[in-house]
């Protein structure tokens, strides 16, 4: 039966009901379509044999011709498993099937020539392979091929038939039964002839059959192109359509007290840098387009202030403004800091979090809703149905990608008729690469200079053997009146990571520094917050020399009398995890120091982050590091923004082609913002059934 781009997947044989519903609920692939753009990840050279003894790589894929020896079932009910031994030439290598393997016995012949794949786990001299893939010459569709795909897949799909050579028999099904031709150009002609690019029909059938290795990599090149630049000019043409479309409340007005703040009781003078993303700033306010701006600044370079004096302009022109924060501790701080700075002009502010309940939240809503409170500081509790502003004109969030879509969309909608002004604050800087396709439909603004007091953090590595050292210069820096943080990676023991753990390491630290003369503040994510609170208080107002946290002190503490960071098992953070953690020292005069405990023996990546740490303190080169060594989908926040999850492109590996992506997108919405020209139309088609309905919401 000849099938379609929209047959279901249930039609294509020997898939069916059953297992059409269980790619449905695990991959969301419901029609053809959706299947033949189910990339492989990577590919099999067929013709590469490695000998038994030459494969000596542990974890490395290794294909080897031989002869299944000896097969037997093993053990029983669920540690029933298969061992086989196969062999070659040069010596004999343990094959072991843990489930699913019952075809294996109705096939397998011994003494038979056969050809294995698989990954080699070697275990002292024993070489081992654990459930390998065997050709047992039945499959014509892979005989011809030289380049065998490999698909993702999952232990139960895998237990259902869909491993990776599962999905070879069903993509070669497909194609068997489905006229090319049916499937629709993407790319208009004029960009296909600038990049010489293959048709979209060619690059499906040869993505998952490879003529030829140079055939392949111009039908990846093509697709990754297609995807990035898709993901480009979609974010483009929203950029284009919210400031078209989207008015924003008009902040024209220069009155109290936004004037009598700058002029008399700024604390400090802006930064350069600070002034000039306060005038980006300031542009946009004015414009009465509305806002979507993102505020980079490193760990201490004065966002806050920044922020500060946009919420005073917009109160000037009639308006409320809001901050909303991933966390309680941080709105916290927020508000402790913000409250202080306003006392000169008597501005009130307010904070609100899910603990705050009773007569006082009730007042607070009160106030709120006749306009005389102007600022609301506070978490996820900002969006309920009960707050409600009668003004809301200014949204500031910081850590953006910490809220999802429709946490904001909440946030947004109480600011009707029209849209708030927008300003994203992230402490986390963002390498080019990773804001083009994060945040590529946002203005974007970037902090780059500190204030001029700062003295630069020391950043050392210390191993267990330098402990006692380390310690006694904890001493020495306490008695002169500084104070300490320990980070430790865990709460409790676990089976998993032979780590430190905050419990024992604060066990430990105790033989050191007895309680008295010393006093230590403990913090974790599993304290009360009433009790998190209360310790972080003692901490901060000089009561206990030390703090001993998890990473609940990544963001949000601000202690300028803290001189010294110490982070357990440095091994174990990110290049922008150990970052965020250094900046919470050095806020004071003082030179302060980030020493990063680590074992002896490190991993080629550990060692290569503890060295970045060491060498810089420039925020973008460790992120670009970070990127570099971690990938995108490992970073803070980009896995549930939904814009990273690529199916063939990587934004590391493929930057030039995210470049040429991203200028060809710009060139097309300068001159063509809404694709209404003929040689645009098979983009606009593509566009319509992505592009958001709402175009002031970040999406």
């Amino acid at each position: 039966m000849a099938l379609k781009l929209d047959s279901p997947i249930e039609y294509i044989k020997g898939v069916g009901p059953q297992r059409g519903k269980l790619l449905r609920d695990a991959l969301g692939i419901t029609v053809v379509e959706e299947l033949i753009n189910y990339y492989p990840f990577r590919y099999i050279d067929k013709t590469k044999f490695t000998l038994i003894d030459d494969a000596k790589q542990d974890s490395q894929f290794y294909q080897i011709k031989g002869r299944l020896i000896h097969l037997e079932e093993k053990g029983f009910g669920r540690a029933k498993r298969l061992i086989g031994e196969f062999e070659d030439e040069s010596g004999t290598i343990e094959l072991i099937w843990f489930q699913n393997y019952q075809w294996i016995l109705d096939k397998a012949v011994l003494q038979i020539p056969y050809t294995l794949f698989g990954r080699l786990k070697l275990t002292g001299y024993q070489k081992s392979m654990a459930h390998p893939e065997i050709n047992f010459g039945t499959e014509q569709s892979q005989q011809a091929l030289r380049w065998e795909p490999v698909y993702p897949s999952t232990e139960k799909l895998a237990q259902r038939g869909f491993d990776s050579r599962g999905f070879r028999k069903i993509m070669f099904q497909v194609f068997q039964n489905i006229n090319p031709h049916v499937i629709d150009e993407t790319l208009p002609a004029y960009i296909l002839d600038k990049f010489k690019l293959p048709s979209r029909a060619d690059c499906l059938v040869n993505i998952h059959f490879p003529k030829d290795e140079q055939s392949l990599a111009r039908t990846r090149q093509r697709l990754k192109f297609e995807e990035l630049f898709l993901m480009q000019l979609r974010m483009l043409q929203n950029m284009y359509l919210r400031k078209k479309k989207s008015r924003g409340y008009p902040m024209d007005q220069l009155l109290f007290p936004y004037k009598e703040f700058f002029e008399q009781h700024l604390p400090f003078a802006l930064t350069a840098a600070q002034l000039k993303v306060f005038n980006e700033i300031k542009a946009d306010l004015i414009s009465g387009v509305q806002m979507n701006r993102l505020m980079q600044g490193d760990v201490g370079s004065g966002k806050t202030i920044v922020a500060l004096l946009a919420m005073l302009w917009a109160i000037s022109n009639g308006y409320q403004t809001c901050i909303m924060a991933p966390t309680e501790v941080l709105a916290m701080q927020h508000f402790q800091s913000l409250s202080e700075l306003l006392l000169p002009i008597q501005i009130n502010c307010a904070l609100l979090t899910s603990n705050i309940k009773g007569t006082e939240r009730n007042q607070i809503l009160k106030t709120l809703e006749s306009g005389d409170l102007k600022i609301l500081i506070g978490t996820h509790a900002l969006i309920e149905e009960s707050v409600r502003f009668q003004k809301l004109g200014l949204v500031v969030i910081d850590e953006q990608h910490r809220f999802g879509v429709e946490q904001r969309a909440k946030l947004w909608n109480k600011a009707k008729p029209l849209l708030p002004h927008v300003l994203v604050m992230t402490a986390t800087p963002i390498p080019r690469t990773l804001a083009m396709s994060l945040y590529g439909d946002l203005d974007v603004s970037v902090i780059d200079q500190l204030p001029p007091n700062r003295k630069p953090i020391r950043t050392l590595h210390f191993t267990e053997a330098l402990r006692g050292k380390l310690y006694e210069f904890m001493k020495k820096q306490i008695a002169e009146g500084r104070q300490v943080y320990i980070v430790f990676p865990l709460i409790e023991e676990s089976e998993k990571l032979d780590i430190e753990n905050l419990d024992m390491g604060y066990e430990k630290l105790l033989e050191y520094f007895p309680i008295p003369p010393y006093q230590i503040s403990v913090v974790h994510g599993r304290l009360r917050p009433k009790d998190k609170e209360s310790e972080m208080q003692r901490f901060v107002k000089g009561t206990t020399h030390i703090m001993v946290a998890t990473t609940v002190i990544e963001v949000g503490v601000n202690v300028p009398n803290a001189s010294i960071m110490v982070i357990e098992n440095a091994e174990r953070f990110g290049l922008s995890q150990l970052h965020q953690l250094r900046g919470r020292v050095g806020r004071g005069a003082d030179q302060s120091y980030c020493v990063l405990m680590s074992s002896n023996h490190l991993s080629k990546d550990a060692t290569e982050r503890i060295r970045t740490m060491c060498q810089t303190q420039d925020g973008f080169l460790i992120a670009e590091a970070d990127l570099r060594l971690r990938g995108p989908g490992d970073l803070d926040g980009t896995r549930q923004s939904g814009l990273l999850e690529l199916k063939i492109a990587d934004i590391v590996e493929d930057q030039p082609i995210l470049y040429a992506a991203r200028k060809l997108a710009e060139a097309i919405i300068r001159k063509d913002p809404e694709l209404k020209h003929p040689l645009n139309v098979l983009l606009k088609h593509r566009l319509n059934d992505h592009t958001t309905e709402n175009p002031g919401v970040i999406a």
